[in-house]
């Protein structure tokens, strides 16, 4: 069974800063791209994040969305099986449920489009205050 369990979040001052981890099991870890989202309520879905942390045969790849290059940061602990999404300088806008999300077929060009990923977390929700 695929299992996506991320935990973190949480409440946060404008400007401050969270951390989300996605703990993953069930699929070959090193074969699947890891997508992270939000979805803020009323609002469609964004992609924020995509690390393809590569298998010794492929490179590793992040890419950032543009409203959080600079300010996010998504890693991965392999040897945990764990992908974190180190969230800062968090905006009151940016509250939303964030998700990571697995798939072995999304690709680099098309990182941004959640309906090709198979598997994803429960969410976590983040709120950041005034």
């Amino acid at each position: 069974e695929v299992r996506l369990v991320e935990t973190g979040g949480g409440l946060v001052q404008a400007g401050g800063s969270l951390r989300l981890s996605c703990v993953i099991s069930g699929l070959p870890f090193a074969k699947y791209d890891i997508g992270w989202f939000r979805q803020a309520p009323g609002k469609d879905r964004e992609a924020v994040s995509y690390i393809s942390i590569g298998d010794g045969m492929r490179s590793e790849y992040k890419y950032y969305s543009n409203s959080v290059r600079g300010r996010f940061t998504v890693a991965s602990d392999t040897d945990k099986n764990t992908m974190y999404l180190q969230l800062s300088s968090l905006q009151p806008e940016e509250t939303a449920v964030y998700y990571c999300a697995a798939s072995c077929t999304v690709g680099r060009s098309s990182w941004c489009v959640s309906k090709l990923y198979d598997h994803w977390g429960q969410g976590k929700q983040v709120t950041v205050s005034t």
